[in-house]
Order: C-alpha cells, then structure tokens, then sequence
C-alpha cells in the first residue's frame, strides 16, 4: 500500500479510540462498498478502506505506523485477523445490517438497577441536620435459591439450542452473497444455561421483591432539589453482580413563618404604631428559636434588618443571613379616649386633621396580619 494518511482514509483523528475506528471503518465501507457505489473509482477506495482498517486496527500496527509511518506487518496473524473480534468482513456485514455482534460464551456479572425516591424534609431539619428511615421497595437476591433461579435440589444447565455458547446462528441470503448471521439465542436469551425446575419463590429470576428500612442521613444545609446518594442500596445483581445505588432527593417543605432564597431566610415582623414610632425590644424568630432585639425610634413601615449569620447554614460555604421585613400595623379599634390622645398629639405636631365628610368612592379592604 502506499505511504499515504490512514487516519484521513477512515476519516478519524490520530487519538481516535478502537471503537471510533471501528465505527468510521463500517460507515466507509456502506458508503464505498462497490455493489452500493457506482463511482469507477469505488472499488479502489474501498479496498484502501479496507487496508486501512487492518492496519489501524492491530495495536501493534498501529503503533508502528504512528512511530515511523510505515505500513508494516508487525506480528505474524492468521489472514483475516480482526482484534476488535471477528473478521473484517464480519465488520462490514454489520456495517450494511447496522447490528453489533452478540459476545460469544457465558454473561458476566450484571450490576443491579439504581432506584430513585424523593423525601420532604422541614426546613428546620434542613438547617440543623436529621437522621429520617425510609422504606424502600427493591429486589434482592431470592433468600430460597441464592440468586440461581432453580429449585432446591437442582441447579441451571447448559442450554440445549446453543449448546452453552449463549449465541445461534442463521444463514441469510442477501444481494451481496451468503452471510452467517450470529444472534442470542431465544431459549436462553444469552445466558447459556437455562432453569428446568424454577424457584417457586422467585419464579426462576433469581431475585425476589423486599421492602427494607434505610436510615437517611440529611446533612445541614441541603436545598431543594439535593440529592444524595447512598452506594450499594438499590437493587440487588445478577450473577454476583454488585448492587445499584439509591439515589434519595430532598423536597424543602413549605414554612409558615421564613421564606428561604439561598443562604437567606426571610420573615416578616408587624410592630405597633407607637412601637414604631418610640423604638421598642420586640421578639424576631429564627430558625433556631426567638431572640430579644431592639427596633429603632421612628422605623418605618417596610424597612428591613439583618442579622449576620442567622440564615441556613451551607454545605460548602458559611451561613446566611436573617432578613426581616417590618410590617407597622396601625389599629383600627381605637377608643373614644384614645382618639382623643392621637387629636392632642397632632396639634402638637401643628398637622391639621380633618374627619373625613363624604362617603369614600373607593372600596379598602384591610390587610389581615
């Protein structure tokens, strides 16, 4: 072959994997096989395609064209050699039937399903932590037949259509010739071994369903939406397989009194009239209990105050802040006593106060605190 760029004939960069490869090589050859191409020059692309794909394929090719940029034969192996498994032609049938070829002999280890559940959570165990036990419903490994799927007394045998190489083959004719076609076999659906006497437990599967009790360790500082992670506590596996994971996802409950955004906390404070007005040491929550704080003379209705440190603590950074919003609630019940008080108070401030004479045109509804 000449001295030319194989990775630019595959259509590949030079770090391309095996797989990448592999997959370039079966999109060249359906796109230049010469009984799909008419082009004249179809032929010979395919077969530089082709060379291509042999030597890039071998590691030790490989390794030697990307060295020194020669096409050597690098070690000795039988004509046909594909070490990605199979031989090119094999390749090139999956390429035009667009199909992976089953892997031959008994099935390894299958790891077990991963589960998923959601959990609400108060916002005070958000922000100190808690322990929760939740009831999961999984498969574990059937207690009666110890994940083999017979009866007592009896044990899987090799299957009798595929002999145990968990594969059959078909021969399929098609417009370009004879092909074998390899599939897994429908008996034992690739396991090469099948249940004559099946687990009454587990009818045969191996596994059987369980309800178990997990305890949830909820970490300060978790949000909305956090999910945690709880390895090997999901399904149980096939064949020795190892178990899936639990994957627990947090739900915040709504609180009555703060409203959380981030690290802050947000609540709302009503004071009186004449506390607003003289300054007073009034109660404010948070999360973790009432505090004693004073307000300043003449506050005003909407302002805010933040306390540094009193939101949610975080995972990762350091606690937010308390933000509370005052709310000044004038009343609406005032004695004829009181009435006069607020009179004399407002000539001394020189404001003149006049009783309202018509009918209000607009409709007030109060707010209810």
């Amino acid at each position: 072959m000449p001295r030319t760029d194989l990775y630019g004939i595959l259509g590949v960069p030079r770090s391309a994997t095996p797989e990448e490869i592999k997959r370039a090589f079966r999109q060249r050859a359906r796109e230049f096989h010469p009984d799909v191409n008419q082009d004249p020059r179809a032929d010979e692309r395919f077969k530089e395609i082709n060379e291509a794909y042999q030597v890039l394929s071998n590691p030790e090719r490989r390794e030697l064209y990307d060295r020194t940029g020669r096409i050597g034969s690098g070690v000795p192996e039988p004509s046909g050699f594909n070490p990605f498994g199979g031989s090119p032609f094999e390749d090139i049938f999956d390429a035009f039937f667009g199909r992976e070829r089953p892997e031959s002999g008994e099935p390894g280890p299958e790891r077990g399903s991963d589960l998923r559940v959601v959990i609400e959570v108060t916002l005070e165990e958000a922000a100190r932590g808690a322990e929760r036990v939740i009831k999961v419903a999984r498969e574990e490994t059937c207690p009666v037949c110890f994940g083999t799927g017979a009866e007592k007394g009896s044990a899987p045998e090799t299957c009798p259509t595929c002999r145990g190489t968990g594969q059959v083959r078909y021969s399929r004719r098609t417009a370009f010739g004879s092909f074998a076609q390899i599939a897994t076999c429908p008996q034992c659906g690739g396991r090469t071994k099948v249940v004559s006497h099946p687990c009454k437990e587990c009818r045969g599967s191996g596994r059987a369903n369980a309800e178990r009790e997990i305890t949830v360790k909820v970490p300060a500082g978790v949000e909305d939406g956090t999910r945690l992670r709880l390895q090997g506590e999901g399904e149980a596996g096939m064949r020795g397989g190892e178990r899936g994971d639990l994957y627990v996802d947090m739900a915040i409950a709504a609180h009555p009194v703060f409203t959380r955004r981030g690290r802050d906390l947000h609540c709302q404070v009503s004071v009186s009239m004449v506390q607003a007005a003289l300054g007073a040491e009034i109660e404010i929550p948070t999360i973790d209990g009432p505090i004693s704080h004073a307000v300043p003379r003449g506050l005003q209705p909407g302002s805010t105050m933040t306390l540094r440190g009193k939101g949610m603590p975080s995972l990762r950074n350091s606690a937010g802040d308390l933000i509370v919003h005052f709310d000044v609630v004038i009343p609406r019940d005032l004695t004829k006593e009181q009435e006069r008080l607020l009179q004399e108070f407002a000539q001394q401030r020189a404001e003149q106060i006049t009783p309202p004479k018509k009918p209000l045109l607009g409709k007030f509804r109060p707010r209810v605190s």
